[in-house]
């Protein structure tokens, strides 16, 4: 009876995933263009609503603290993920230093599944052996999931003049849209704890993880094996260029409108 509960659970769950794969994670042409034209607050928004459709980001975070009970513990392992997130979001765009994101996305699937067996206690009761640090392990795959978010961000083109004022404002936006999922999070898994199908049903819910980790691993392989080439996933060396003309005479045919009216 568990495995079939297991199984209907984790299908449950890819159904549930599979239209936000399609629609989410992605900088889409209307937030290019946004961005193009907005300023600092424009990538708040952006990172605050890119990290809340997420996907695996959030299967990660849920991950990370659904044992966690006491809030010392909380704030220590999402500040460590924070941090590593932040660190190669904020660097890895400075530099200009990318990768293609489907291959990147595939490993931060992997950390769902690490989680989810992970709290199973997978390592001892299939390896025999103790978990590694799970501090370092958080710090480690945030490292990963922020050069996620910054081959993203990295699909706009930011220009020199206020590049810096731009990254920050997006992982600002980042972790106001993590702060808002973990309080949904804690506010759920905080309840459910209290009743007496939490036990039961905790080994579905991370069975559930590994089995959304290998669905999202395999579907950004799918990804890869039908866009190689780097230009295909971002704005290439000539996209970029054509997005700041095409800003420019827009701006040029704004003003001409506006002299017309006035006079």
């Amino acid at each position: 009876m568990k495995l079939k509960q297991i199984i209907k659970a984790s299908f449950v769950l890819l159904l549930l995933i599979i239209p936000v794969v399609a629609l989410a994670h992605g900088i889409s042409e209307a937030d290019k263009q946004a961005m193009l034209a907005g300023g600092e607050l424009r990538y708040v928004w952006l990172g605050a609503t890119h990290m809340l459709t997420g996907y695996d980001h959030l299967l990660f975070i849920f991950g990370v603290i659904f044992f966690l009970t006491g809030f010392r513990d909380i704030v220590k392992y999402i500040t460590a993920f924070t941090l590593g997130h932040s660190i190669t979001l904020i660097f890895a765009t400075v530099f200009g230093i990318s990768a293609n994101y489907f291959l990147v996305d595939a490993v931060i699937a992997l950390s769902v599944c690490y989680k989810g067996f992970d709290n199973q206690d997978g390592f001892k009761r299939f390896l025999g052996r103790p978990s590694p640090n799970l501090l370092l392990v958080i710090f480690g795959f945030g490292l990963v999931h922020g050069f996620g978010l910054s081959t993203r961000l990295q699909q706009l083109p930011l220009g020199e003049s206020g590049l810096i004022m731009r990254i920050l404002s997006f992982n600002v936006g980042v972790e106001i849209g993590q702060i808002i999922a973990l309080a949904i999070m804690l506010l759920i898994i905080s309840g459910w704890r209290k009743t007496n199908s939490f036990a039961q049903f905790s080994t579905i819910s991370n069975s559930g993880l590994i089995a959304a980790g290998a669905f999202l691993f395999m579907m950004q392989l799918h990804g890869f094996g039908h866009n190689a080439n780097p230009d295909q996933f971002g704005f290439s060396t000539d996209n970029h260029f054509h997005e700041h003309k095409k800003l420019e005479q827009t701006i040029v045919e704004q003003q001409r409108n506006l002299h017309k009216t006035i006079d």
